[in-house]
């Protein structure tokens, strides 16, 4: 895939990040905005460079990332990482509760119009013995922003442990969320979980 346009990266975001949906190339369609025909060509271009993987169900072929294509892990990566940086104001915010490898997710209404927000939705997954420290961190950070600071801290475990028992918060949470740090560890943690 020589260049990607803006549609076929929504496109591949929505099939990472909505893991838990079976899209079909009208699902597709209606959920980033394109004519059905649209979606169909952005679903056999992807089927032929080995990004996404498609099954039959009754009679719609439904779709999820290949995520064991190191192609498709590095693109939606990328993807990933060009989505934060439509937030600089919350990387720069959250970047110093990155300690070691920390996964860092700002969700909720808070990226959509900060103005209405009543607060600031984080998640962070990680390792338990570095919570104490990203409290801390948080506290800090809590002092210079008006709105308070709602963090959820799981370890990489937990999180895999909330998305296989179907837990429907965490499962909304990662679809709506901007992942600020750790895209590549995000991306890794998600690949069991994404696919068929």
């Amino acid at each position: 895939m020589a260049q990607i346009t803006q549609k076929e990266g929504e496109a591949l975001l929505a099939l990472f990040k909505g893991f838990s949906t079976y899209y079909n190339a009208n699902s597709l369609s209606k959920y980033i905005g394109i004519s059905h025909v649209g979606a169909q060509k952005i679903l056999k271009r992807f089927l032929e460079e080995g990004l996404t993987d498609s099954r039959n169900i009754g009679r719609s072929i439904v779709h999820k990332p290949k995520l064991d294509n190191d192609y498709a892990e590095k693109l939606i990566t990328f993807l990933l990482a060009d989505e934060a940086n439509n937030h600089k104001r919350w990387k720069e915010e959250f970047k110093g509760l990155v300690i070691e490898d920390e996964i860092i997710l700002i969700y909720g209404s808070a990226i959509k119009n900060y103005k209405t927000a009543e607060d600031i939705d984080i998640m962070i997954i990680g390792k338990e013995k570095n919570f104490k420290e990203i409290d801390e961190k948080i506290k800090d950070i809590q002092e210079t922003l008006p709105k308070k600071i709602h963090a959820l801290k799981l370890t990489k475990q937990d999180f895999l442990k909330n998305i296989n028992n179907k837990k429907k918060a965490i499962i909304d949470l990662i679809s709506n969320a901007i992942v600020l740090y750790g895209h590549y560890s995000y991306v890794e943690l998600m690949r069991n979980v994404t696919s068929f």
